[in-house]
């Protein structure tokens, strides 16, 4: 695995971490509440989260759309536990899958569905900014419409 990769990754553990750290906080209940009738819950949004490792290197590996369409209904994270276990586990196959590709392949060009291409590695620096978009999200739902600061530093 090459030094940037290594970095990206140690980005994306801090993220991790953080938002576990979030959700350590939560109640199940919490799940339940929505800031817009339109938009996510919070307990949608965490499972969101906790996909996205594994969903987006499923991207990064080329997957199409009817692909992406039947892993998202593969997968359910309802409770903090499940939530907590999808986060992690996704991460760790997302370090599996990276640590195994060469040189070559990291800057090999992959097509999403949607027709954006970019290398391995870019799709990487996707996942990172996809993360830390969604840990900003969560953190400015809880303490915006629900005034529950979390209190955590988001960076380190």
């Amino acid at each position: 695995m090459n030094t940037y990769c290594k970095s990206a990754f140690n980005q994306i553990n801090i993220a991790i971490k953080k938002i576990y750290e979030i959700i350590n906080q939560l109640d199940e209940q919490d799940l339940q509440k929505r800031p817009s009738l339109e938009k996510h819950s919070i307990g949608e949004l965490l499972e969101h989260i906790a996909i996205i490792c594994r969903a987006d290197l499923h991207i990064a590996n080329g997957a199409t759309q009817d692909e992406m369409k039947n892993f998202y209904l593969s997968v359910s994270y309802k409770n903090l536990t499940d939530i907590k276990n999808g986060l992690i586990s996704n991460f760790k196959a997302l370090e599996q899958a990276y640590f195994s590709y060469s040189e070559e392949e990291l800057q090999e060009e992959i097509t999403s569905y949607w027709g954006v291409t970019y290398t391995r590695y870019e799709w990487l620096l996707e996942i990172l900014a996809h993360v830390y978009h969604h840990r900003g999200q969560l953190h400015a739902m809880l303490v915006h419409c629900y005034g529950k600061d979390p209190g955590i530093s988001m960076f380190e």
